[in-house]
């Protein structure tokens, strides 16, 4: 998979890219990551691509033909059109479905918006899905951004050492995960389950299955109307009250 990301600060970017396992996995060539500075695509000679908004207000807006420009320039070099994302707090909030969907595309291109925002006219011309990380503001879209290109990575074949990395995870299949515990198996008086350390690995998955089930009960009951149950589940949950 190849994503581009198309920022105003690529070097913001670039600092997180090269790290931990999507480091690496950039590194093996298990997906392609670039970052793309937009202000190579201005015709202003001081590269400025923002201008005050029209009807007057606070701060700058970026203009869109180097947004436009940038783009277009992605279409010629990978041959093709990436599905664009612009990351804004306008658009859905983002989902572990809807990465799982993202992470099954070839070629994808992450808009990050800065300052007051992205002209309007070239997002209408453009037509970007619109997504959000979460019901605030931010100074830009590069930290959204960065989250986007990070989940949809871990999803790819290679990028974690096996499948039950993600799938046992919160959210993958609209359940909170069990919780952990490693050496010591007692701190500060407090003991590690039993039977974590029985080594009855049947038990044991019976027992993160009840205890994500207890969790997500517990604190995202919302979650569970869109979680796959089994009669086993139900019963249980039903004990919980």
């Amino acid at each position: 998979m190849r994503i581009d990301i198309m920022t105003l600060f690529p070097e913001m970017c670039n600092s997180v890219l090269g790290e931990s396992i999507i480091g690496r996995a950039r590194e093996t060539g298990k997906v392609e990551i670039n970052t793309v500075d937009i202000r190579d695509y201005t015709e202003d000679k001081h590269r400025r691509v923002d201008d005050k908004p029209y009807g007057g207000g606070m701060g700058m807006v970026m203009q869109a033909e180097p947004v436009y420009a940038c783009y277009k320039a992605l279409c010629e070099k990978t041959g093709t059109a990436p599905h664009l994302i612009y990351m804004t707090p306008q658009g859905k909030t983002l989902t572990q479905e809807r990465v799982k969907e993202l992470s099954g595309l070839d070629n994808i291109a992450i808009l990050c918006g800065h300052y007051e925002g992205i002209d309007e006219r070239v997002i209408e011309e453009l037509h970007p899905e619109e997504i959000s990380v979460g019901d605030y503001v931010l100074t830009g879209g590069e930290l959204p951004a960065l989250i986007l290109a990070d989940s949809i990575s871990r999803m790819l074949p290679g990028v974690l050492s096996g499948e039950k990395c993600y799938t046992e995870e919160s959210h993958y299949n609209s359940l909170l995960e069990y919780p952990q515990y490693t050496h010591p198996s007692e701190w500060h008086g407090r003991a590690v389950p039993e039977v974590l350390l029985s080594g009855h690995h049947a038990n044991i998955d019976a027992w993160r299955r009840e205890q994500s089930l207890k969790r997500t009960s517990e604190r995202r009951p919302d979650m569970l109307e869109k979680a796959e149950l089994t009669e086993k589940d139900k019963i249980y949950l039903s004990a919980l009250g």
